[in-house]
């Protein structure tokens, strides 16, 4: 492996982290607002599985605490599996945190991964 595709393959990760903590936060943030938590089984098919590449911003910010943890786990996995990675780098993830905040408050009908992926591509 190259060591510019080594170093592109680590900021992925940094970057997934950085998600992790964001989702994390739109989710707490949605706890703290008047309007009622919708739990994430709401969004179940009858067989019980969520679409998670189908999920808004609007919902995950609008879905329980231990429900945002879970699918920022999920996320985590995915993206590190993408990347071939298995590490994380937990201090660089609150500033991704803040970005996804921000952007799925000004994009709360964008899909979640959209939005992952949207700031993914502008950090490179």
């Amino acid at each position: 492996m190259t060591i510019r595709r080594r170093q592109d393959l680590q900021q992925e990760v940094i970057s997934v982290v950085k998600t992790i903590f964001v989702a994390i936060a739109v989710a707490t943030l949605a706890a703290s607002s008047a309007r009622a938590q919708t739990p994430l089984s709401a969004y179940a098919d009858s067989k019980g599985f969520v679409d998670v590449q189908a999920l808004t911003c609007a919902q995950l910010a609008g879905t329980y605490q231990e429900d945002a943890d879970m699918l920022a786990a999920w996320y985590s996995g995915w993206y590190n599996g993408l990347a071939k990675k298995h590490f994380a780098h937990i201090t660089r993830a609150k500033s991704g945190e803040h970005q996804l905040i921000l952007y799925c408050r000004a994009h709360p009908d964008l899909k979640i991964v959209e939005a992952i992926d949207t700031l993914l591509k502008n950090e490179k």
